[in-house]
Order: C-alpha cells, then structure tokens, then sequence
C-alpha cells in the first residue's frame, strides 16, 4: 500500500502497511518507533496519546538497538507501554525495570490433557469449585502449600522449577517444556531484599488478584495442522491456562531496584525523557544485581505456575476419579511476559548481544531456533495468547519474520481498553456473572468486583489483536481455545 503520513503531538508517523505503522527517528529518539496496529487501533492510540509517547520515550534509552516496538496489545503502563519491546546493547546499554514491569516473569502456562467436552460437561461446577478451593486466589493470598524456610526459598529462586520438581510438584520432562528450561542462571539471592523474601515464603502456588487466572478451555478451532500436531492439540480437546507471576516477591524486587537505578541515573548522568524509565549500564553493578534479583524473580514465577499446574493435575485426578493414562496431562509450554534477557539477534547484517526487554510482549522463536525443545523444532515456538475470559485464547507458533523485525516477540493478549476504574464502573448493576454463565463459561472469584474489573468489555477482542501480528507473519495461528470455566482473583 502507499505510504500515509499523519502528525501527532509535531510527530510524524508514516503508516507502511495495513499492520504498521513507523515513527521515524525525530528529535532525540535514537531509533525510529514501531507501532503494530491497524487504522481502527491506531485512531484510538492517537486519541490516548499516552501509550505513543512511550514509544517515542523508549526510543531515547542508551543503546537502544533497531526499533522501539509495540504489539497491537498497547496500553499505558508503567515507563515502557504493556505491549513494548526493545533490545539494548549488551556492553553499552542499559537496562530498565520499567521495561520488565512490576509482575516479574508474569506469563502464561498451556497444559493439556486427552480428554473431550463430553468427559467433563456437566463436571465443570464442580471442577472449577474444587480448583478455587486448592489455588488460593485474590491481594496476598497465600499457602497453598507449607510455608517455605528462608533456605528453601534461596534454593527455589536460584534454582528455579528443577528444585521445586524434587520437592514433588510436576515431572523432571517438563523444564523441556518451559522458556529457559524454568531457570535464569545468572539468579543471586544475596542481591534480593529480605523484604521480598519476607513476602515470597508464603506465596508459592498462588494466583493472586487482577487479571490472573486458571481457566479451563476447550480447543475450538485448529488453523494449522502442522503446528497444531507438533503442540498436540486437537478440536474439541480439554486444556488449561494458567496466568500468573512472581507474586509479592518480584513485586518487591521491582520496587527495591527502581530506587536504586533512580540513583544510577544520576550517577552515570543518564539523559532520560521520563523519570519512569530509571535505568543503568547494563555492564554496572547497578544493571548486573538488577539483573540477577530479577532472574530470582523468574525463576519464582516459572515454580509458581509449575505448582499451580500441579494442584490443578491433582484437582482433575480426584474431580473426574480418572486414571493417570485417561486423563493423559501434559505441559505444551510455558511463556513468560514480564522479562529482560540476554539474547543475540541480527541487527544491521550481524549477530550481536542485546538485552532484549519485554514487557507485555511474548516470546515468538521461529523453526529451527535451537533454543525449543525438539518437539517443536519444526513448527516453532508455541505462543500463547489469553484473551478475556468472556470470549476465546489463541495458540500461535513464532516465525522467521519475528526473528527479523521484532526480536522473536509478539503481543501477550488482548490488551486493556477500559482502566480497572472505569471497568468497575460501567459494570454496576449489571450480572456479570450471570452474563458469562449465558455464554456457556462457569465464573469464580474472591469477588464482585474483580469480575467488573476483568468484564470483557474491559479489553480490545484478542481475535482482532492476534490477526494483526498473524497478517504481520510475526507469528501464524495454530488454534483457537474458547473458555468453559474461570476462576479469577
């Protein structure tokens, strides 16, 4: 298509394809902006203002390398938008923990089992009741299981989901099945406050509140055969979700270190266009204990989802009173959203180290990528896309065209349309849920008010999302997944 131009705030932005549009490099931005959105999303994101000055704002950090990106999931969020993505250089960079967010490693885990519709239908009540009961929800929920020991929980975030598969939750097969294998090897405890410790002892195989969730889906539609076989995903197929994070623990973590890179702009006199985006030299002290409490904060957030999988497995087991070979559970793959990690990308004709933040964004490696285990080699990394809990999740598979425009990332979900505020607001006096049981989905929650909070109408429609990066060909949609039953914080 031709080039159009537009203006905003006395910034051009030239829309390059139906999918894209660009901000070229102006004024102090170092690299040029990308935005992934089509005219309908763009004219609303020009309408907010605050997400593309993020953008903009992103494109000025030190070292910033190619692009400053956003998926079409784009909202205002703290320093980076939720939905940014931007790798810095490895030696000469920084990094932000605005770019990581708050929730440390929040992500998502797809776990699917060999059962059909029928062999749960009239179980869901009942399912999603026993499910609310073993994983504890909702602001500072906590033992599910027995409260860790200092030393324990060390080992744990040091050693990420290997150790709290020895402790008895899940099976050695699935770190094959887990970003980094369920471990960031460059954790340091000793670089982690004994507040956050204070608040992670507890909280291990909690969902918490806010957009977290354990979902039981159904498999509605197969778009590739292929990708699809290789994840071992059919229609009509039983599987779930699990969306959550690093819990207080990375909460804290994030807290500590932004006062101290508050600190470090100062000292390494950075020239920063938003207090919000405090950073340091990646090669600082600063930069380096950021960097290993943060992979502390991973590796929790890859064991909580890992004993919610496994709470959840038990739940199956007793609910249904099925054996271990019909109900055939399984790990497809576990995502992270929330996250910097050291990567090597092509950038200008040759491989280089970066520091690649996402934040909002998932990871989408293509075929071939020797980072997947061999089950998906040829098919490329699974990607997995919640949407609301009123309407339909996507499994999609990462490509080349990732790997060469995005830095192997695409969008994390929907996106927010309404702030939690105004969500509360226009669902009074309306039945929420009595509306989602309308459209066949079993809802529970601590509370009311989290489902006003999290009511579809909250969030952009996910199909709409993920068609722009699958148009895009960052990533190419394997299956569709419609929600039976939630349980919400």
């Amino acid at each position: 298509m031709k080039e159009i131009k537009m203006n905003y705030n006395e910034f051009e932005i030239i829309r390059t394809s139906e999918n894209l549009v660009e901000i070229p490099a102006q004024r102090k931005m170092k690299v040029p902006g990308r935005i992934y959105t089509d005219e309908s999303m763009m004219q609303r994101l020009l309408s907010e203002g605050g997400p593309i000055n993020q953008v903009i704002n992103v494109a000025q950090l030190p070292g910033i390398q190619k692009y400053s990106l956003a998926m079409p999931d784009i909202h205002w969020g703290y320093g980076f938008p939720i939905g940014g993505v931007a790798a810095t250089d490895w030696q000469d960079g920084v990094i932000s923990p605005g770019g990581v967010g708050y929730d440390i490693n929040c992500g998502v885990r797809l776990a699917a089992t060999g059962l059909h519709t029928k062999d749960i239908d009239n179980r869901i009540p009942s399912l999603i009741k026993e499910l609310f009961r073993a994983v504890p929800t909702g602001v500072g929920s906590s033992n599910a299981i027995r409260k860790l020991k200092q030393k324990e929980l060390k080992s744990l975030v040091e050693k990420g989901v290997s150790w709290i598969i020895e402790q008895g939750f899940g099976a050695p097969d699935d770190l094959n099945y887990i970003e980094e294998n369920g471990c960031m090897h460059s954790a340091d405890a000793d670089v982690v406050s004994s507040r956050a410790f204070e608040r992670g002892l507890a909280q291990m195989g909690t969902l918490g509140s806010g957009n977290h969730f354990l979902e039981i889906d159904r498999v509605d539609k197969i778009y590739e055969q292929q990708a699809a076989e290789a994840m071992g995903l059919f229609e009509d197929q039983i599987v779930l979700q699990i969306h959550t994070g690093s819990r207080g623990f990375g909460y804290q973590i994030c807290d500590d270190y932004l006062k101290v890179m508050g600190k470090a702009v100062q000292k390494y006199q950075l020239d920063l266009p938003d207090r919000q985006l405090a950073a340091a030299p990646i090669q600082s002290p600063e930069g380096q204990n950021y960097l290993s409490a943060m992979a502390c904060a991973a590796n929790y957030a890859w064991s909580n989802r890992q004993v919610i999988m496994h709470l959840a497995h038990k739940v199956l087991r007793r609910v249904l009173k099925i054996s271990e070979s019909d109900l055939q559970f399984r790990l497809v793959y576990d995502v992270s959203h929330n996250i910097a990690k050291k990567e090597e990308h092509d950038i200008d004709g040759s491989k280089k180290t970066v520091c690649v933040h996402r934040k909002g964004a998932t990871r989408a490696f293509n075929s071939g990528n020797d980072e997947l285990p061999d089950r998906y080699i040829s098919a490329g990394q699974p990607v997995l896309i919640p949407g609301d809990m009123g309407r339909y999740s996507f499994v999609c598979a990462g490509t080349d065209t990732a790997m060469d425009e995005t830095f192997g990332s695409s969008c994390h979900g929907a996106g927010r349309l309404m702030s939690r505020q105004k969500a509360k607001k226009a669902g009074r006096g309306r039945d929420l849920f009595k509306e989602l049981n309308n459209r066949g989905i079993v809802v529970q929650s601590k509370g009311r008010a989290t489902i006003a909070e999290e009511m579809p109408d909250a969030y952009k429609n996910v199909s709409h999302v993920v068609d722009i990066m699958h148009n895009s060909g960052v990533i190419k949609k394997a299956a569709r997944l419609k929600p039976l039953g939630v349980i919400k914080g």
